[in-house]
């Protein structure tokens, strides 16, 4: 029997996923680099806000009413989502390389999953279990916490409270109200704004290196606020209104595999055998993530 093909409306989408896949991925390896041109909370603070404004921009060219989302919400998502979660990222590419980072990283589905079942009464099956034993292998053959020194407020100890802290804002988003006329683009816009506040007064009290004048770090700045905040949150407001919530889950598999591969060919990171082993259980149980939820949207 032949496979359906693809709407007119699904295929476009299709391909705003692996557009925005490979600029959400490849970001892993260009906050990698530019911490040789600027100070980790700077540049944080500075693509933060630059995003903020991309998407505000964003709003207005399209003209699409930018509601103020209530205080309770906005606060709690800015900190953690926008300030800490960015933050955590790039403090741990200091002491991690990039691809491992990403796919640490982007175990959040199963942290919250456990978070939902805990906070949220969701149910989680046999299914969604067996992808987080895949997963919890995984993590334990990446952080290997039998190794001296490998549990350390450093590295890949960071990206995994980063998973953690990305998980408890999508925890809060699931359970508080929404505003009158509230959009997925004014409240990321908004908390983003939030967050780039907080972070850019924590930089300006906190004494550092100014950084290095050099043509990569404007690319950077560019790369992190107009393609992966404006031009990536677009794509993905055109994913979700395209495809099922199921189908656009799946970047969160393809993402980590562009970050895996882009370090790999640009930053020469060649993983273990123990970590390429945990690599791969992490993968194997977001694409049983992934099938388990396309299967319950049917």
């Amino acid at each position: 029997m032949q496979a359906p093909a693809l709407s007119r409306t699904a295929a476009p989408a299709v391909v705003a996923l692996g557009l925005l896949s490979l600029i959400w991925g490849y970001n892993f390896v260009v906050m990698k680099e530019v911490l040789a041109y600027a100070d980790p909370l700077d540049f944080t603070a500075a693509r933060t806000l630059l995003g903020a404004l991309a998407l505000f921009a964003y709003a207005a060219i399209t003209r699409r009413a930018m509601p103020l989302p209530p205080w309770r919400l906005m606060v709690p998502v800015g900190l953690l989502q926008t300030a800490l979660f960015s933050l955590l990222i790039q403090w741990a590419l200091i002491g991690a390389d990039a691809g491992r980072t990403v796919v640490v990283v982007y175990s959040m589905p199963f942290w919250l999953a456990g978070l939902a079942a805990l906070l949220l009464g969701e149910t989680l099956g046999r299914a969604r279990l067996l992808a987080m034993a895949l997963a919890g292998a995984g993590l334990l053959a990446i952080l290997r916490p039998w190794e001296p020194g490998a549990i350390s407020p450093s590295g890949l100890t960071l990206a995994l409270l980063a998973g953690l802290v990305w998980a408890l804002a999508a925890v809060i988003l699931r359970r508080a109200p929404r505003g009158r006329g509230q959009t997925l683009l004014s409240l990321t816009a908004w908390q983003l704004l939030l967050g780039a506040v907080v972070l850019c007064v924590a930089a300006l009290l906190r004494p550092s290196a100014p950084p290095r004048p050099d043509p990569y770090l404007a690319w950077a700045l560019f790369y992190g606020s107009v393609l992966a905040t404006g031009l990536a949150w677009a794509l993905w407001l055109y994913i979700l209104d395209s495809l099922t919530a199921a189908g656009a889950g799946f970047s969160t598999l393809l993402v980590p595999v562009v970050g895996l591969l882009a370090s790999w060919f640009q930053l020469g990171e060649r993983p273990d055998a123990f970590a390429s082993l945990g690599i791969g259980l992490i993968l194997a149980g977001l694409l049983a993530f992934g099938v388990v939820g396309w299967q319950r949207s049917r």
